[in-house]
């Protein structure tokens, strides 16, 4: 959501949650480029968004996680990343570092996988929120890679272990499920025909549940939509065109509903994608 800046240059975190509920009367929101106590971005005043935003949702859970975790010229921290607000009950959550090799070919930064164990009608869902890099395409190979492994490590850790210590139900050690049915969603800075799209989509071994891009599950025939590229030709001149997906398990796909992404919002310089899942 570009910290909450419009296509007009105007941060606005209101307009950001205004817009989301216009679309939907949605259980989850994840939303990526989050700042916090960052004045120099265009447009801010160094805000905290991740505070603002909750505050305009008062029945949502926000977790946050920080790839960027920086002192600033005022001494105070600054933070950057991405954040997933919950109205269904988040069990447990986790932050993930996602890899950042040298590339002398490239800038960026650090990224992150924020994930939440939710408790959803159906049954209990991982949710990941993830914003890959742009620049240099070595990085984003591996984060692909890690997210890969991420899904893997859930899968094997879906089953409660035998000794698993029944003698801390509420303390740190207690055991909480950590599903293999996820939702992975962001801004991957991939397009569809990007070898890493199909990558992110290979098979797993050992029971570990492939992921499914959802667009194609319920578009067999439609190519993406288009999610950047629209109204800020600035930023991104050229044809309009698909880095932002919301991709499934296998197990998942039967209950998707509808997939779609609203080309009309100017709020960000990306469009915004809803997912729709069925209770099964």
């Amino acid at each position: 959501m570009q910290w909450c800046r419009g296509c007009d240059g105007r941060v606005d975190p209101a307009r950001i949650v205004r817009t989301a509920r216009e679309i939907a009367d949605f259980d989850l929101l994840c939303l990526q480029e989050v700042a916090v106590n960052f004045p120099g971005l265009p447009g801010s005043a160094g805000e905290d968004q991740v505070t603002a935003i909750a505050g305009f949702l008062p029945a949502y859970a926000p977790v946050f996680g920080a790839g960027v975790d920086v002192r600033g010229s005022d001494g105070r921290r600054q933070y950057f990343g991405n954040v997933i607000l919950s109205r269904l009950p988040v069990l447990r959550a986790y932050r993930h570092f996602l890899p950042w090799p040298a590339d002398p070919t490239a800038t960026g930064m650090q990224r992150v996988a924020v994930e939440t164990v939710v408790q959803a009608p159906a049954g209990v869902l991982r949710i990941v929120n993830t914003h890959l890099e742009y620049y240099s395409a070595l990085q984003r190979s591996a984060q692909v890679e890690r997210l890969r492994e991420l899904h893997a490590e859930a899968a094997g850790r879906a089953v409660k272990a035998g000794d698993a210590d029944e003698r801390a139900s509420d303390g740190p050690f207690a055991w909480t499920p950590r599903p293999r049915s996820a939702i992975l969603v962001g801004d991957f800075n991939f397009t569809p025909d990007d070898p890493l799209h199909a990558r992110l989509q290979e098979l797993f071994g050992g029971g570990t549940p492939a992921f499914r891009d959802a667009w194609s599950v319920a578009h067999p025939r439609a190519a993406h939509a288009p999610t950047v590229g629209l109204y800020d030709k600035g930023q991104w001149p050229g044809a309009p065109r698909t880095c932002d997906f919301a991709f499934v398990t296998e197990d998942l796909t039967a209950r998707i509903e509808s997939v779609s992404v609203n080309e009309r919002t100017r709020a960000s310089d990306h469009q915004p994608v809803l997912i729709e899942l069925g209770d099964g």
